[in-house]
């Protein structure tokens, strides 16, 4: 399905976009539960050093107010609740590897100025 944008409309567009990945753990978490891992709260709070319980279960409750993740409950006992990306989750893992690649790309722009000045010249 193709949109046709205008600057107003893809502005507006990935700000909104970008209002759903707000917030200093949302992404961290993604990364833990992409390519199809399952983890059990427990797991991801030991995987997450410095998150406090309280704001794992605020972010994890937002994302999935949002769609981004599921929460699977087992009925057994002990409870067992799992989280897991959604289809349309997942599908932020390519947009947020083009994200990564175009950061790396300032990086190495970075280091060629820095071997620049080393030189004692320009780029």
């Amino acid at each position: 399905m193709s949109h046709q944008y205008t600057r107003e409309t893809a502005a507006e567009g990935v700000e909104n976009a970008l209002k759903l990945l707000e917030g200093r753990w949302k992404l961290v978490i993604l990364f833990h539960l992409f390519g199809g891992h399952v983890l059990r709260f427990s797991d991801l709070e030991r995987a997450i050093p410095g998150i406090s319980q309280k704001m794992l279960i605020q972010q994890l409750r937002q994302m999935e107010k949002d769609g981004i993740v599921r929460r699977i409950v087992h009925h057994q006992v002990p409870p067992k609740v799992e989280y897991g990306l959604t289809d349309w989750g997942q599908a932020l893992c390519p947009a947020l590897d083009a994200l990564l690649t175009w950061a790396a790309q300032r990086e190495a722009a970075d280091g060629g100025d820095q071997e620049a000045i080393k030189r004692g010249g320009r780029k």
